[in-house]
């Protein structure tokens, strides 16, 4: 069973986005393995001395580097994401690589009708930095709009065709997963040969 990094781009009380991840944490379980992490209390992002982080960052960043991929739940503000998001994202590649080659899959809930298509074409462009290097696959947004009633009492979605696409773009992801894998152990095959043709030359 493949294990997951769940964010909520916000933990604010209330938010919907952390209904979001909650949900799927628990409508995966039996499928695949959500550990949920928080990257949004940490210490405004600044350039420090031999690279030092804040507490915590670096046991979040070995997590995400140990796990088959990562969900993300954004919400959108001023038609980006959360100014934590961001600065979880910027300590989470300074100086340290975690989300390099990783896949990861955007989902996002928003209390209007548009859902997080801004936001998410947002990050989407902060995980194709080169400081981060993630793996997205394009137009494949999970998005909830009017989220303040998407919600039963249990936290569950009450749109089932909502559920369904999630099921339809999570099976996409987990693709994405498997072939990311194939390739790193194919690029780790050829470069134990090179430097086994190396040695012997």
């Amino acid at each position: 069973m493949k294990h997951y990094i769940g964010i909520a781009g916000t933990h604010a009380k209330g938010s919907t986005n952390t209904k979001l991840i909650n949900f799927i944490q628990k409508h995966l379980a039996g499928k695949a393995e959500v550990e949920l992490v928080d990257v949004t209390n940490w210490p405004v992002f600044h350039k420090t001395e031999n690279f030092a982080l804040p507490a915590g960052v670096k046991e979040v960043a070995d997590k995400i580097a140990a796990a088959d991929g990562v969900i993300i739940a954004t919400p959108e503000y001023d038609h980006s994401i959360p100014a934590s998001l961001m600065n979880g994202l910027a300590w989470l590649s300074y100086g340290i690589h975690p989300f390099d080659n990783k896949p990861v899959m955007i989902t996002g809930a928003s209390y209007g009708a548009l859902g997080t298509s801004r936001a998410q074409a947002h990050i989407r462009r902060i995980l194709d930095a080169p400081e981060i290097h993630a793996r997205t696959l394009s137009s494949s947004d999970f998005m909830v709009s009017r989220s303040l009633g998407a919600f039963d009492d249990e936290g569950n979605l009450t749109d089932a065709a909502l559920v369904k696409r999630f099921d339809a773009l999570f099976a996409e992801f987990e693709v994405l997963v498997e072939v990311v894998a194939t390739l790193a152990e194919a690029s780790r095959v050829a470069e134990a040969d090179a430097e086994k043709l190396a040695h012997e030359g």
